[in-house]
């Protein structure tokens, strides 16, 4: 008597579980975070060169420019604008240079991942990072120089709109902008002397309105100078507006020129990102 063996019913594969865009999009931006923080240079150079830089200055300067403003307070002010156009025109400047010329953005292309999730983890690294950088600032300036931070809604609502608006449009210019280094290499040799020179003609590491006036006027074409002037309406007295080229703190301007650099970044980076690098075609 022979017994018969029925097969084995295959096994059902387990479902594909699809990402949905939110979760596409944050799990980029993890993997750019994360990145970000294994890369000691960039740690080390975003979040420290503006707390060191503000240790320095606050050191050599020391006095008062006018309506019981310390040079520290307008200082930090600047600073803080600084950080953020650090962590976003400046970092991705130079860094997505460093992963066009190695293929990185190639192998993205290539893949089914929507290109608009690439993106958005850049902005979600920019955002984590300068958040970070700049709650750090904060607390070394309130508990090292004073710093009194904002004491009512509509200045924090100042701060929120000023940066949001500023990060945004530093980062939009920082992805077009790494379209102009041919090389891994040009890309910090491209970017560093604009971030520099937009610092000292916008009013960071010196009062504005002590700079030529030539000068005011070139540094008012770029959103640096007035993401300095929006923060000093939130962390300076509303006293000191009136020692403003304007006379005020002009943040119907501020919101205005930002407001057009982003659009301007946008169509920058919508004509002029490449992928792959020009060797490549």
């Amino acid at each position: 008597m022979t017994t018969t063996t029925k097969p084995a019913a295959p096994v059902a594969a387990a479902p594909v579980r699809r990402l949905g865009p939110g979760a596409l999009a944050l799990r980029q931006g993890r993997l750019e975070i994360t990145q970000f923080l294994r890369s000691r240079e960039s740690v080390v150079f975003t979040m420290g060169f503006p707390i060191i830089m503000i240790l320095i200055f606050a050191s050599i300067f020391s006095g008062e420019i006018g309506g019981g403003v310390k040079f520290t307070q307008y200082f930090i002010t600047g600073m803080i604008a600084t950080g953020l156009m650090t962590v976003s025109f400046q970092n991705l400047g130079i860094w997505i240079p460093i992963e066009r010329d190695r293929g990185v953005l190639k192998r993205y292309r290539g893949t089914p991942m929507p290109k608009w999730v690439w993106f958005a983890g850049k902005v979600i690294m920019v955002v984590a990072i300068g958040v970070a950088e700049t709650a750090l600032l904060l607390v070394v300036a309130v508990l090292l120089f004073d710093l009194k931070l904002p004491d009512t809604v509509g200045k924090w609502l100042t701060f929120g709109w000023v940066a949001a608006l500023g990060v945004t449009a530093c980062t939009l210019c920082g992805i077009a902008i790494s379209s102009l280094a041919r090389t891994a290499r040009s890309g910090s040799a491209v970017v560093t002397p604009v971030a520099l020179v937009l610092q000292f003609i916008s009013g960071v590491f010196f009062v504005f309105t002590s700079l030529p006036a030539w000068m005011q006027q070139v540094a008012a074409l770029f959103p640096l100078k007035w993401m300095c002037q929006g923060l000093r309406a939130v962390f300076l007295p509303d006293s000191f507006g009136a020692q403003e080229p304007a006379g005020s703190f002009e943040l119907g301007r501020v919101a205005l020129v930002l407001a057009a650099w982003c659009v301007i970044g946008l169509l920058l980076c919508l004509t002029t990102f490449r992928w792959t690098t020009r060797r490549d075609g």
